[in-house]
């Protein structure tokens, strides 16, 4: 239980920074916001999987990056398929 709240709220906080980073204005309320760091989470966990030795699942310091990087791709995806 409490490995899911905290994924919510890192997946929160990752969607947040991801839409700080990204200029514009994206319509989207905390619902979308949590569901980008958790799209995003996904997305930087199997870049780190792809790209380093990391192994699916694992949780390093470095985590909260790799889930704003991943939000940030995937706010630019999302961009480009509403667009």
């Amino acid at each position: 239980m409490f490995s899911l709240i905290s994924f919510l709220v890192v997946g929160l906080i990752a969607g947040a920074l991801a839409r700080f980073l990204v200029p514009g204005e994206d319509k989207m309320g905390i619902g979308g916001t949590l569901l980008l760091g958790v799209v995003g989470a996904f997305v930087g966990g199997l870049l780190a999987v792809i790209f380093t030795s990391a192994t699916l699942g694992s949780f390093g310091p470095s985590g909260l990056f790799g889930s704003v990087i991943g939000g940030v791709v995937a706010l630019l995806v999302y961009r480009q398929i509403k667009k």
